[in-house]
């Protein structure tokens, strides 16, 4: 795979066009947003003085990776792409929508992967005539960091698709987990039900949020608690694929818990609001 695009320039959008960049590839980086697409362009180049800085790959092959990178805003501009990998808002109409506009714009061979990390990959292939070619490709947040790629075939998808998309996996240093496709795959339909549960403990009034986090961080050795991860995952997010998981598997004790949906009303969405269940936002000096 020589030119891989890649649709939003959010922070998963941002991370997957940088690993794609360091492994060789000519990368097209698509967003509607131009200054999304200015964000991305900056941290990007920042995350990859970082990785040079801490000797993780040398000056020359950060230098060529950020040479390989394209911004646009034209979808036509991924006409010559081997594979795309969508990481756009978790919305299943919005990907059916994107997925039928690309399969009358890339070339036949092309893939079509997802970076849903909840929704129905044949249910996204319906939308295209080549549901042999469309898969999913889950990268964990940060993309660049985090080690592990779920992959998940929809009922169609070919051999060759899946071969293919792991091989790649594998070329950005990725270790692959395969999902069959149900809702939530493997990580979130654990993850999702601990971080509700936590959220339903602190609207019980069980402990407090940081109590929560502690006991969960020191009892069980994860590296953040439940509440904080949600506010790095985005509530908003974590919200959408509690929804998706009771829908897709119709089961009462997915239900997303009121504060949650409470919190996500209010616009406190986690970090990248500056406000979610903690306070991210710098107090005023006085």
């Amino acid at each position: 795979m020589k030119v891989i695009g890649v649709i939003g320039a959010g922070q998963m959008g941002a991370g997957i066009a940088q690993l794609a960049a360091v492994s060789g590839a000519d990368v097209w980086i698509l967003d509607k947003d131009v200054g999304a697409l200015k964000n991305a362009k900056m941290s990007i180049y920042d995350s990859v003085q970082r990785f040079v800085s801490k000797g993780q790959f040398d000056k020359e092959v950060g230098n060529n990776a950020i040479a390989r990178l394209q911004y646009t805003s034209n979808l036509e501009d991924l006409r010559s792409a081997d594979i795309v990998i969508e990481a756009i808002v978790e919305n299943e109409d919005v990907k059916k929508k994107l997925f039928a506009e690309l399969d009358k714009i890339v070339k036949g061979s092309a893939i079509l992967a997802s970076n849903t990390s909840s929704i129905s990959i044949t249910r996204l292939a319906t939308s295209t005539n080549r549901p042999h070619q469309v898969i999913g490709m889950h990268f964990m947040n940060p993309p660049p960091i985090m080690k592990l790629v779920e992959i998940i075939r929809g009922a169609d998808t070919s051999d060759e698709t899946f071969n293919a998309t792991k091989k790649l996996a594998e070329r950005f240093g990725k270790i692959v987990v395969c999902s069959k496709d149900y809702s939530g795959f493997i990580v979130n339909r654990i993850l999702m039900p601990m971080i509700n549960e936590a959220f339903h403990a602190l609207y019980t009034g069980v402990a407090t949020k940081e109590d929560i986090d502690a006991g969960m961080k020191l009892g069980t050795n994860q590296p953040m608690g439940p509440l904080q991860l949600a506010d790095f995952i985005g509530l908003d997010v974590c919200l959408s694929i509690l929804k998706v998981l009771q829908a897709g598997l119709g089961d009462i004790k997915y239900a997303p818990c009121p504060l949650l949906v409470q919190y996500v009303d209010a616009g406190r969405l986690g970090k990248k609001r500056g406000i979610g269940v903690y306070n991210y936002r710098k107090s005023p000096k006085l």
